[in-house]
Parts: structure tokens; sequence; C-alpha cells
């Protein structure tokens, strides 16, 4: 110990050089140079053992007797930052962060263990609020085990088992993966607290090995989180976190190579290609500039899906061609850090202080190819979304080929054990309650994102989430092979669903790409030999992954989000009709007036044209 003390002579005697800001003197024998928590005034003064308990007074480990190494933990929160917010604490229980509510429920779907309400969350938690706005529950249940030796059942299910051994890793009850990037804490420090893609500390506090993993960068709060501590959890699914910074997963290539030689390193367990970021991270936002508190936080209700819990469109910070900005959410929030000043709106950036000008569609001096899109053909603006266009790209995972062995008892991210409460989820402590798994896929893709219709009736960008092929083993015994399962709709257990990627581009999709690709229209490119890429030559469903339509309109694949389907057989053949039109007709003629009223005055001008 006496190695790691700064030491000042006064009036002859030795004495450690401790931290003005903390009264418990004691803990600061050892970890010296350990940066204040927080300067916020309601916090300066609070000591170690006012959020990490412990002795202050003891030395050697004796002073960590009783200790929380996370006092935001959710478990043991109420005592720490619930002493003083109350109110958020119990909001952040309630929030889509802590509940997985919409995860859990689409793969149960998928599964075909249960419908599309939400019904399961991480743990039991029961709304803050009496009434029930459309998307929300008033109470969620802990999802069940999975039990290898009774019957497959909707309480019953191998999809429950998948969650609680890879998917629910993701939640602030829970602590990160331990490894490069995806290192974090559980509770408000998931979120508050930074850490570094490789995980180690950078700080001034004397006893923290810098070369070990599993640590903040500093001992400090931060109001602002960046990109990166979201990306620690938002890079599987639908992968926003990592497609915002233009990261696309690759097939594990890890090349170009090093100056060494080697394989580039890994983050979330892959390599990356980079391709265009959205433009919004280009330009210097960050996540919190556009996702507001109650989304993150959590406002007390319990929403079924993530995009029942956000709050802002497109048009919140840019209006329409009719309408400026209002700056405030759906549900009638102010966006703060957002100013009008007369036709001109500007934002603020949160973590810097970055005043940025906002583009407002009203008045806007618009292209040839927007004036288009975006006046002469009103329906684009009244039945699309705005990514349905200015999606750059989407991550495409087609086919989730997931494996577990019954005969290998493992981790449960729900269940743990530590004389530390605080550290029950840690990855180590975890009981062998569930199963191992492993994952893999059969190709990715990130072009030409195909479309469909999201909850809100609206067209917008669809991407496989998630296609389960299912092998169920026991240690060498098989059990099932490359097993699909049927929703409770009636629909192949594989999936596609909406999103919105966060890789908004100005540049728009082009008419021809959306009006002429089949891929697009979600029946597929054709290329892909389901039955080839199977080793026994038979698939297990008799389409191609990337086809979730027929031409005659009926879903082939499943759609987890409530209300969302694929284009019918009317909007299909509406579509492929726009596209054959383009082949004679620009886009700009298209949209002018004195179209043909109906096929046969179409087909009888072109005869006519022919026979001339």
């Amino acid at each position: 110990m006496k190695n790691r003390h700064l030491w000042i002579v006064l009036f002859g005697l030795a004495l450690p050089v401790y931290g003005a800001w903390d009264a418990d003197k004691g803990c600061l024998t050892c970890h010296q140079g350990i940066e204040q928590f927080s300067d916020v005034a309601e916090m300066a003064d609070l000591s170690c053992t006012d959020c990490h308990q412990g002795n202050p007074d003891a030395t050697e480990l004796a002073a960590h007797q009783g200790m929380w190494a996370n006092p935001t933990d959710l478990r043991v929160v109420d005592e720490t930052c619930g002493s003083c917010h109350s109110d958020e604490v119990d909001k952040a229980k309630t929030s889509i962060h802590a509940t997985m509510a919409g995860v859990i429920s689409g793969t149960r779907y998928d599964f075909g263990a249960q419908g599309k309400d939400a019904i399961y969350a991480t743990y039991d938690v029961k709304a803050l609020h009496d009434d029930l706005p459309p998307g929300t529950v008033a109470e969620l249940k802990q999802i069940p085990s999975y039990d290898p030796t009774k019957p497959e059942s909707d309480t019953n299910s191998i999809g429950d088992d998948y969650l609680r051994n890879q998917c629910l890793r993701c939640h602030i009850w829970s602590d990160g993966h331990q490894r490069d990037g995806d290192y974090r804490a559980s509770g408000c420090a998931a979120c508050h607290v930074e850490y570094s893609n490789v995980g180690t500390y950078e700080g001034g506090d004397a006893a923290i090995d810098k070369a070990q993993k599993d640590r903040p960068r500093f001992h400090r709060m931060t109001r602002t989180p960046g990109v990166d501590q979201c990306q620690h959890c938002h890079n599987r699914g639908a992968r926003t976190g990592t497609s915002y910074k233009g990261m696309m997963e690759s097939d594990g290539y890890g090349t170009p190579f090093t100056a060494e030689g080697g394989k580039q390193g890994k983050l979330h367990g892959k390599h990356y290609n980079f391709l265009q970021a959205d433009l919004h991270f280009d330009a210097g936002l960050s996540c919190i500039d556009c996702h507001t508190k109650d989304e993150m936080h959590g406002d007390g209700y319990l929403y079924e899906k993530k995009h029942e819990a956000v709050e802002i469109r497109c048009e919140t910070c840019h209006g329409t061609n009719e309408s400026p900005a209002t700056l405030k959410t759906l549900r009638g929030n102010p966006m703060e850090h957002m100013a009008r000043d007369g036709d001109r709106v500007t934002l603020t950036t949160k973590a810097d202080g970055k005043v940025l000008e906002v583009p407002q569609l009203a008045g806007a001096e618009l292209s040839a190819e927007g004036k288009a899109a975006m006046v002469q053909i009103p329906a684009h603006m009244e039945k699309l979304e705005c990514h349905a266009c200015h999606t750059a790209w989407a991550p495409q995972c087609y086919g989730c080929h997931a494996k577990q062995d019954i005969s290998k008892p493992s981790g449960d991210w729900l269940m743990g054990n530590s004389d530390d409460p605080s550290q029950t989820s840690d990855k180590g402590n975890r009981e062998a309650n569930a199963f191992s798994w492993q994952e893999s896929r059969s190709y990715v893709r990130w072009e030409m994102p195909a479309l469909g219709v999201n909850s809100r009736g609206k067209v917008s960008t669809f991407i496989p989430g998630c296609q389960v092929i299912l092998t169920q083993v026991n240690g060498e015994e098989a059990i099932l092979n490359n097993h699909t399962y049927t929703t409770k709709d009636g629909t192949s257990g594989l999936a596609h669903n909406p999103v919105f990627a966060h890789t908004t581009t100005k540049q728009a999709r082009t008419c021809e790409e959306c009006h002429t690709n089949p891929k697009v229209w979600g029946l597929g490119s054709g290329v892909y030999d389901m039955n080839a890429n199977f080793p026994d030559g038979e698939a297990p469903v008799p389409f191609e992954l990337e086809r979730f339509v027929d031409e005659e309109g009926n879903a082939l694949q499943a759609t987890n989000h409530k209300g969302a389907r694929p284009f019918n057989k009317e909007e299909l053949d509406k579509v492929r009709r726009v596209g054959s039109c383009l082949a004679c007709h620009g886009s700009d003629e298209m949209s002018q007036d004195g179209k043909a009223p109906d096929d046969a005055t179409h087909n009888a001008v072109l005869r006519k044209m022919l026979e001339e």
C-alpha cells in the first residue's frame, strides 16, 4: 500500500495527499488520483461510501466489505441514485431499455410461442400510470425458463432459452458482454459512465490496473453519453448504432491486413466494413440530440415495441412541404436545444455546444428530382416515411442459424449470484440456468433494402429480423436440424420487419431502384438457391430468404410489428406499373398531369403508336 502513496511533509510528519472533494480519506489512501464522480452541485459533496458503501476507516480488503462496485445497478439504485432521483429511477425500470419487451415478444412470435402482444419482460414490472395509450400494456411478467425434459409449448419455448443465454445481455439490468466494443456497466451507469471500446481505465487512480479490462474510462459521470456508448448495445438486431457510424459487419475476413500483416481487431465479436455514415453523424449529432430523455429514461408507460416509445419524427425538426417544424415531440415535449429565428432553425448539440442549421422543407429550393418526388407526386409525402427514400443502405443478415446444445448448461443473463448485489448481472456471475448456443448466418447484404408497410400505414424500409433456422442437439445426438417455426398467424417464423436504419442521406434512392427492382418490393432477387445451400438439399422453406411476399401479395414471412405487412397485390401492381412507364417516361415526365385514365386507354395509345 505504501508505494501507492504520495507524501508531503508537514511539520515533520508524512501525510497522504487526499482529494479535496472526498470526506472518506481512508478510501483515498489507496485510490489517490481518482476522479471526482460529478461536479453537479447536488452531487459534489458525495463521499465514496455515500454511493459505494464499504468501510472508509479500514485498510486493505476490509475496506471493501459490504461495498457495492456499481452503486447504479438497478438492484441497489433505490438506495443510491434513487434517494434523490426516485422518479427517474422508477421510470427507468419501465423503460424499453429495461424491459426489452419488443425483443422478447418478437423472438417468441418468431418461435411460434405467442402472438404479437407484449406479455413478458426481463423481470416482473407494472406501469406507473393507470391509462394505457396505444402501444402500451399495464404489466409484464418475467419470461419463463426452458426445460428440455418437457414438451415445447407457449410457456416452454426454446426461444426463451435463446433470449436468456444470448439476446438479453443488452438491457440496463445487465452488465455488458465483456469483449471489445461491448464493455459497459449496468443500471444508470450503462449510459452515464462511459467505457472505451477496449474497456480499460484511462484516469488517475493509482489503485486501478490500466491494462485490466471491463473498467470505465474514468470514474466520472457524463450527462451526454456519446455514440460509442450507445453502440455498446445497439450493434445487434437492427444494428442502428453501428449503421449510424457507417459500420457494416463483414463475413469475418478482417481485411485489409494491418501493418504487421495480421487481421483487423474485432468489435462486438465481428469484423466491419465501413460504408457511408448517416448525414446526421457526419454533421456532429449524437444519438441524444434526436432521442429525448423520456425515450431513453422511460416515462412510466410500458411500451410494447421500441418504435412505440419513440416520440420524434423527421418532421419534428425539418417540418413538411406545407408546415414548418413544430420543434415539439409527438407528445408535446419541447426540443429545448432547438431554436427558431424567423425562418431559420438551429440545433445546439448537447455534447459540445456546436450550433447547426437545420434545413426546413417548407420553402426549400428542391432539385428537379426532389421536386418531382416531393411536390409533383404528393402521394409520396402522404404515404411514405421520409427514410423510405432517404436510406442509403441497411444491414441485411439473412438466415439466423442458431444451434442449441442441451448437454451444455450455460449462463442466464437474467439469473446471477454474487455477494455484491450490484454485480449479480456480471457475465462471470451468471447462473447456468440456460444452455449453450452458437450463432451463424447464410449471408449478409447492405444494398437495396426492401420496402413494405409499417405499423403507421406508411411505406418503410424492411430488413430481416430475424430468420430463425434452429438446430438442437444433445451432445452428438441431433434432435432438430434446420427447423423453422410457424407463427400464430400461420406465416413462416422467418421474419422481415420495418426499420429506420439510421443511414440517412440527402441523395434519395432513385425512382428506378424502387419501381423496377423485385428485391425492393419484397419478391427477392431470384439469385440465392435455397436447396443447394443446405447439406441434404432440402431447404426448410420453399422460398429464398430475401423473398417475404409473393406476386399475389401473400405474406411468406412473419412481421412482428402489429399492423406492419408487405405490399398487397394492388400496391405491387401499382409500383410495377410505374416501373414499366419509367422505361419510356423519365421521372419528371411521370409526375406531370395528362396520364392515361386507365389501362385500356393507355393500351389503345400504345397500339396506335406501334401501328404507325
